[in-house]
């Protein structure tokens, strides 16, 4: 017979109020990446999906029109997952899903099929590197989808590759085997074959007979069709070799329509067409009358194969003129009601109006909607369509206007490059971003502002320490604020290099630039009116200030491990002691701490100097390994600032800090919020006003916050009074018998997601339970709960709850 243990919980808790959980979300930035593809369900309304070509993939959520991130727990061996190449919904079973997921560049082209069972919610990983590596970052990402599920037989995938021809799995995407009877294995702009499309009316045995496959080339035969499942292929008699295909979409009647462009996008095609097969093999050119611009994405109605939607690729013509501003130039998107007889342009010469839905930054110039490789109806409402751009996604909701409204629809799609951000004390956060320049947050739940001027890429970015109203912020060029940032100025001097890092004297007087892939530093006393080269600087490095000595400066050379230190203002370096080789460049001072620096040596763990770089202690032997250190509020009733790491300590790999100056560490991450590491930023930043809030860069999902609530022994996500906070009842010794879980009374849900963790974020015990009398069950089946504790978390249609239980 079961027990009441709520007295048990309630103790519990108490005890827990210190130990509260970090809970991850984005800095609200909203878009600024390219989302390369829209797959959505042709059987379930408001089911889509998004991929994207360094940030991951996204389910829609309807309820709170909100794109959910699905790749956050890759880990540092996984970051080339982050580049989706193409994904794949089950045509018999919306539950499951399938991506090829891999980076040319990352992990040695690890290359892997995801799938999923959950709708995104967990996957399976099925390495294929040996046999294919995708490139989800690669030239021609925004093509067709390369993976495609029979919708006769759920056990039967193809996927085209970049290199290695046809490959084919008969259980699931468990095991893959090449379809050799392709006769194309690679093709010379390495985009090989871009599009696998099924005929489901064309069954037989249980499998779909008709395929298609686009291959990325010109000059050749680039499409092909199999009618006996894949066995053998012919290439389509008469199709156009003077474009290589980019999509295609089969509709009712079992006509293929196919955009083709003269290269392979999204930024180098000039030219293209529109053409259509019909089931007998008849080929017809349906491009819009007078127009010769690149092709991209294409869909049809399925309800009514005469009305379809295309979009350009790489047009830049004019779109709208925003109030007060200059045009704006991006693609074109059409709209055929007569099978592609007639086409009615939706920019038109009237332009199209432009919303930025709550995310201002996209007004502008910015909002150019542009790289449109796919356009996608939505199939349940057709006079709805979504349009992918090199920012993001937009959304119009009635396309047979006159004039078409298009809206920024990324709520929650958060897929910017991180290069940098600074936290002021008393100040907002400032950040720095490939592409888009940055943004002055003083509320990061929130969207903020994009710095104006802009300058596209912006990679450096720095404040006084003694006058924090002055920063510095740089690019191809440099700009100086007086006010943190809310205006600028540019310097007045062309730097000696673009991009790269900078720092500021205590005062904000002195000026240091190292530029990217430069072997000096560049010092400048007077706003950037004139640069001079730093002498003792013969490398690349990331110069940071003394936060309480003026004019002095620091740079560490990572090759030979030297600290350098400069007491003049950055006018010359001299040696102050040796760290040891191997480091990261990014060094860490300490606000209020002259002379104290933290070094992360990545395989040679963490080391700081407390006297400006004489000599180094090695804080705690626990930590392995450290790829970056930052410096945070300190905890209440500490004096020492928190330290943070992205690291490896007694063995896991996670986002650590410290509040006892490097001695001990708790993680402050989970496996489930890994986002493939800190990617090219390589930065964790704590906060400087909020204590146990730490910020950390990645390699394509933007700039990631965890958030510690000390005041709290049951977290719900940031809502402790909205009613939803979850009761644990818990039996004695849990780690031997179960947990029993009280739901909360709204909780409608037949069956819940449960995750149990250790103290240090790794997953103990993930499966999805049955709800009985509004309660679940958990048997641990002898799982042991190192240090006592253990994290459960429960996801609900309603939310995420989750508590930290007491082992006896």
């Amino acid at each position: 017979m079961k027990k009441n243990y709520s007295l048990l919980f309630l103790l519990t808790l108490t005890a827990l109020v210190a130990q509260a959980q970090t809970v991850w979300k984005n800095v609200q930035i909203g878009g600024t990446g390219f989302v390369t593809g829209i797959v959505a369900s042709k059987t379930e309304a408001n089911l889509k999906y998004a991929r994207t070509d360094v940030g991951g993939a996204y389910r829609w959520d309807t309820g709170s029109n909100t794109w959910i991130p699905l790749l956050d727990w890759t880990s540092t061996g996984q970051v080339g997952y982050q580049g989706v190449e193409s994904l794949a919904i089950d045509p018999q079973n919306n539950n499951i899903v399938y991506i090829l997921a891999g980076t040319d560049y990352f992990n040695n082209g690890k290359t892997a099929i995801l799938k999923s069972v959950d709708r995104g919610n967990t996957f399976t990983e099925t390495i294929v590197t040996s046999q294919f590596k995708a490139h989800g970052n690669g030239m021609g990402r925004s093509n067709g989808e390369r993976l495609a599920v029979d919708p006769n037989n759920s056990n039967v995938l193809f996927c085209g590759t970049r290199r290695n021809g046809l490959f084919k799995s008969t259980d699931g995407g468990s095991t893959w085997e090449k379809n050799s009877a392709l006769p194309v294995t690679t093709t010379a702009n390495d985009n090989g074959i871009c599009f696998v499309i099924f005929d489901p009316n064309t069954v037989s045995g249980g499998s779909t007979q008709t395929i298609y496959a686009g291959v990325s080339r010109t000059g050749a035969s680039n499409l092909y069709k199999s009618t006996d499942g894949g066995a053998s292929w012919t290439a389509v008699a008469n199709s156009t070799t003077a474009y290589m295909p980019q999509r295609a979409v089969l509709d009712s009647n079992g006509t293929l329509l196919i955009t083709y462009a003269d290269k392979e996008g999204p930024w180098n095609p000039g030219s293209g067409q529109i053409w259509k097969l019909n089931s007998t093999g008849t080929l017809t050119n349906i491009t819009p009358a007078g127009v010769t611009k690149p092709f991209g994405g294409i869909d049809v109605d399925p309800a009514n194969p005469q009305r379809i939607v295309a979009s350009t690729m790489n047009t830049y013509l004019l779109q709208y003129t925003p109030s007060g501003g200059s045009g704006v130039y991006g693609d074109r998107f059409f709209l055929s009601t007569d099978g592609g007889t007639t086409w009615k342009d939706l920019v038109g010469t009237s332009g199209i109006k432009m919303m930025d839905n709550g995310c201002t930054w996209i007004s502008g110039s910015s909002a150019s909607i542009h790289w449109t490789g796919d356009i996608k109806f939505n199939p349940f409402n057709t006079a709805q369509a979504s349009v992918v751009s090199g920012n993001g996604i937009f959304t119009c909701d009635d396309v047979n206007a006159v004039q078409t409204t298009w809206k920024f629809d990324a709520k929650g799609q958060e897929e910017s490059v991180p290069y940098d951000l600074i936290s002021i004390p008393s100040g907002p956060a400032l950040s720095v971003i490939a592409d888009y320049d940055g943004f002055r947050h003083t509320d990061v739940s929130v969207y903020a502002s994009q710095y104006v001027p802009t300058m596209g890429s912006s990679t450096g970015l720095s404040y006084a320490a003694g006058n924090t109203n002055k920063l510095v912020r740089l690019g191809d060029k440099m700009y100086y604020s007086s006010d943190q940032g809310t205006t600028w100025t540019l310097t007045a001097a062309a730097l000696k290099g673009n991009k790269g890092s900078t720092a500021l004297s205590y005062d904000g007087t002195k000026m240091l630039h190292c530029p990217e892939n430069a072997n000096a530093v560049y010092y400048s006393a007077d706003n950037g009116t004139t640069w001079t080269a730093s002498a003792g600087v013969n490398f690349n490095t990331v110069p940071v200030s003394d936060p309480v000595t003026n004019n002095k400066f620091y740079v560490y050379n990572s090759g030979n491990g030297d600290l350098m230190v400069s007491t003049n203002g950055g006018s010359s370096f001299t040696k102050a002691g040796s760290a040891g080789s191997g480091g990261s460049k990014i060094i860490r001072s300490v606000p209020g701490k002259a002379g104290h620096l933290w070094i992360a040596k990545n395989n040679g763990g963490l080391i700081r100097t407390i006297d400006g770089g004489v000599t180094y202690t090695t804080p705690s032997a626990a930590v392995t390994a450290a790829s970056a250190v930052g410096i945070g509020k300190a905890a209440p009733g500490a004096s020492y600032p928190t330290v943070y790491i992205w690291g490896t300590v007694s063995g896991v790999t996670g986002v650590f800090r410290s509040i006892d100056q490097g001695l001990t560490w708790e993680r402050v991450n989970d496996d489930l919020h890994q986002y493939g590491g800190t990617g090219n930023g390589n930065f964790v930043v704590g906060d400087m006003n909020v204590y146990g809030r730490v910020y950390m860069s990645t390699v394509g999902r933007g700039i990631v916050y965890g958030d510690s609530d000390p005041t709290l022994g049951v977290d719900d996500f940031g809502n402790p009074a909205d009613g939803n906070e979850l009761g644990i009842f818990v039996k004695p010794n849990p780690a031997k018998e179960y947990f029993e879980i009280k739901l909360p009374e709204n909780t409608s849900d037949d069956s819940v997601k449960v995750t149990v963790y250790d103290v240090l974020g790794r997953i103990l015990l993930q499966n999805s339970y049955e709800v009985q009398n509004n309660t679940v069950t958990i048997l641990l089946n002898g799982i042991s709960i190192s240090k006592g504790v253990c994290i459960v978390t429960v996801k609900t249609s309603q939310g995420v709850y989750s508590s930290k239980v007491l082992k006896d």
